[in-house]
């Protein structure tokens, strides 16, 4: 623990740097606004700020997305409570009670109790964060190829169980990306596959334009579609943001309880914070002694909920720090970035780079300050971006991308593929299918790949001596419990409800 602390101080001595903190406070307030405008959400504004991050050096852009992420799980919230927009998919559930509670003439209080449940949320998360981060990155170091597979091919597998729409929708999105990540030259063999007869494809389809023409082009043309729609906010005074003894009394307890919960679903493969969000709200009716308040402005239906999302964050870092595999779209992005910048993520990062690990968790304890300190001052502020009239927001976002496109590899190729990706993430989206697995896979391809092919190497083509060894075993018969149980839980329901009404039958007969 001493030496966790000591790490610690030192990686504050890196992000107290005015450079490092000006990347933070950046990083925090494009967050809240991220999270105020609805649809664009913390992992479009990474897809289209992803090439701008080239001028940055690696610790200060993971310092931004830091940030960015944490700041869109704040602003979400905003308009949830004050408008009923949900800005962010994860702030969705804020709106049940939330806007109830701004009715009654409580927006304050709620959006207090929401500031203060992420911040201790983020706290807590991140403290998870260090430790169970360093634990994982120790044990990882006795992974091999057939391990990592197993860790890869599982979490895809959980997310198809996961992901939102049916499962075989996202099983295709997730054959998708996997498919374009062969595109270019063969690892072991330096011949082209897939190109075509197209020479710029011998580099393989860079993830750079896929990510900005799903998430920014195709959100624009969604976007576009949509009427437009500007409802008029109540100002939220300053002396209204203090809460009741009675309200805070209420909301420390699913604060805490959903700050812990957020951070172990964070752990899990899929939209973590989201399912948080859920997981949240529903524990804390059950537990509470007055869950008919619940959809009429109960304030643990705020407070429980906005603290699992963010605390889902801190832990959705855990597995793409310890083991360089993202289990969320927005940890691809990250992926994404650091590859840029000639990093892989994995076991060894914390070891080889530590300046890095620390200077960024320390950071994101800096980010969660920084936003309990400006988003409630602020909140009118933020609230009346929603007033930007659409015929010139969506044209900066083109440009951005298209920018940020071309400054990469001033490739004509890659900006053909910005315009292809936004098309077909547009007629994904509207066709109902789930566009994140399509990212997910796209970066844990390329390592599915190497660790099979060296797996196979290592046990002589034997895919028993990759299934049966210990860690391996263990993930394949979790994963194998997660599609087995439900169906097997819903048909002993369905039997143990139906028996009585058969046993009554038979008895009058």
């Amino acid at each position: 623990m001493l030496e966790i602390a000591q790490s610690l101080l030192h990686g504050f001595s890196l992000a107290l740097t005015p450079l490092y903190l000006y990347y933070a406070l950046i990083g925090v307030v494009l967050g809240t606004i991220v999270g105020v405008l609805p649809g664009l959400g913390p992992l479009g504004a990474m897809a289209i700020l992803l090439s701008f991050t080239l001028k940055l050096d690696a610790t200060g852009a993971m310092i931004l997305f830091a940030g960015i992420y944490y700041g869109a799980m704040y602003g979400g919230s905003t308009t949830s409570i004050l408008l009923n927009i949900p800005g962010e998919a994860a702030s969705v559930v804020t709106c049940i009670d939330g806007y109830q509670m701004a009715q009654k003439g409580r927006a304050g209080a709620a959006l207090a109790v929401s500031a203060v449940g992420s911040f201790i949320a983020g706290t807590i998360s991140i403290l998870g964060l260090m430790v169970v981060a360093l634990f994982l990155s120790d044990i990882a170091l006795r992974f091999g190829p057939p391990e990592f597979f197993a860790i890869g091919t599982c979490g895809l597998a959980l997310l198809v169980r996961l992901s939102e729409g049916s499962p075989l929708q996202a099983f295709i999105m997730i054959l998708f990306g996997m498919a374009l990540a062969t595109v270019g030259v063969d690892f072991l063999t330096g011949i082209e596959r897939f190109t075509f007869g197209v020479h710029e494809l011998g580099q393989g389809i860079d993830f750079l334009p896929v990510a900005m023409g799903i998430f920014g082009i195709a959100e624009v043309l969604i976007t576009v579609e949509q009427k437009e729609f500007i409802q008029s906010v109540r100002k939220v005074r300053l002396r209204e943001l203090l809460p009741t003894r009675q309200e805070w009394r209420r909301s420390f307890s699913p604060m805490f309880r959903g700050s812990l919960m957020g951070f172990v679903i964070g752990l899990v493969p899929g939209p973590s914070p989201v399912i948080a969000t859920f997981v949240s709200y529903i524990s804390e009716k059950r537990l509470s002694s007055n869950p008919e308040e619940f959809g009429k402005g109960a304030i643990e239906g705020v407070a429980g909920p906005e603290a699992a999302n963010n605390a889902a964050v801190g832990g959705a870092y855990v597995p793409l720090f310890a083991l360089g595999i993202p289990f969320t779209p927005a940890m691809a992005i990250v992926l994404g970035t650091l590859m840029l910048h000639g990093l892989t993520p994995g076991p060894n990062l914390i070891k080889s780079k530590p300046d890095l690990f620390w200077a960024v968790i320390a950071s994101m304890y800096i980010g969660n300050f920084m936003l309990l300190v400006l988003n409630l001052p602020l909140v009118n502020v933020f609230v009346s971006i929603l007033k930007v009239p659409r015929n010139i927001l969506l044209p900066v976002i083109v440009l951005i991308c298209l920018i940020g496109v071309y400054t990469v590899n001033s490739s004509s190729l890659d900006l053909l593929m910005l315009a292809v990706f936004g098309f077909v993430g547009y007629v994904l989206r509207g066709l109902g299918f789930p566009v994140a697995p399509l990212i997910l896979a796209m970066v844990i391809g390329p390592m599915l790949e190497t660790s099979l092919r060296q797996s196979l190497n290592i046990t002589g083509g034997n895919p028993a001596h990759m299934i049966f060894r210990p860690i391996c075993l263990t993930m394949y018969m979790i994963v194998g419990a997660t599609f087995i149980l439900p169906p097997m839980l819903r048909l002993f329901r369905r039997g143990r409800f139906s028996r009585p009404s058969g046993g009554g039958k038979n008895r009058e007969g």
